[in-house]
């Protein structure tokens, strides 16, 4: 099961978090070349990758950044997702794909089955489709041994306009997902607890991450918001259970951005990746302050 192998990763570096190689052009140092943007791009995200590698247990590459720059930055995710690999490294595909029946079927198979099925591990998807929309990745994602994360409860400001609302029976939209997450991965859980079927959590909302965290035991938590966004590691507690189990916390800027809050940056030295190295150790040390040791 997928999230046992990440689990396991993630105890053995005592690391609850992922690199998240949302990477724009303009976090490069210097001046760069619109025509040069997606060499530049994996140049920088391989410095990034073998600095962080032996830290954290994965990565997150936001796919938006590589399309906005046409074919080329799409080589470079692909490029990006086999480096990761390379290095160890889970990759977290953040796509949130959305559609259903035979186009669903498509977007499954072009991430757990085709070329890049072998370099991506775990997938973001978007549920509110309802269940048309999951049952083509569920599929692919069991025969691959892969898994999913679906968007529950989102940390940007205006999520709580359609996600907080109140459904007929009291729950809100958020728990509503949650249950259906819970209800769709009920049938593949591995030997930690954990099915193939896991949430979006944002750690800017830590009383709802608290309800979810009851009402979805045995589903693991992607967790974005920490640090640029504004959430710490106090706030993401509740999306945790005992021994800091059920969850990764993902950390873009924080880390890809850290040589410009170094005065030492010289990136002819290699500071890029030494200073983010810096900032994932710092972040670990964040989190594990918090959670305590990572144990089973």
């Amino acid at each position: 099961m997928i999230f046992d192998s990440l689990i396991e990763k993630i105890i053995e570096k005592q690391n609850p978090a992922c690199v998240g190689l949302d990477t724009s052009p303009e976090y490069l140092p210097g001046t760069t070349d619109e025509r040069h943007w997606a060499g530049d791009i994996y140049r920088f995200n391989e410095e990034i990758i073998g600095a962080v590698s032996e830290l954290v247990p994965a990565v997150k590459i936001q796919i938006a950044y590589y399309e906005a720059i046409g074919a080329d930055g799409m080589k470079c995710f692909r490029d990006t997702c086999i480096c990761a690999k390379e290095h160890g490294l889970f990759v977290i595909a953040d796509c949130k794909r959305n559609d259903i029946g035979a186009t669903a079927e498509q977007y499954a198979r072009a991430y757990f089955e085709r070329e890049l099925g072998s370099y991506v591990d775990l997938l973001t998807v978007n549920g509110y489709l309802g269940t048309d929309g999951i049952v083509p990745f569920l599929a692919r994602a069991g025969e691959a041994d892969k898994g999913i994360f679906v968007l529950v409860k989102t940390s940007n400001p205006s999520s709580g306009e359609l996600q907080d609302q109140k459904l007929a029976d009291g729950r809100t939209v958020y728990e509503c997902m949650g249950d259906m997450v819970e209800q769709w991965g009920r049938d593949a859980c591995g030997k930690y607890g954990y099915s193939r079927v896991g949430a979006v959590v944002g750690a800017t909302y830590p009383e709802e991450a608290k309800v979810l965290r009851g009402r979805m035991p045995h589903s693991f938590f992607l967790i974005p918001g920490y640090g640029a966004q504004g959430a710490n590691a106090r706030m993401l507690k509740n999306c945790f259970k005992e021994g800091g189990m059920g969850g990764i916390v993902n950390n873009s800027r924080g880390i890809l951005c850290a040589y410009r809050h170094t005065d030492a940056y010289q990136h002819d030295g290699g500071r890029v990746g030494l200073c983010a190295r810096d900032a994932a150790r710092k972040m670990r040390e964040d989190l594990l302050s918090v959670l305590g040791d990572i144990h089973a």
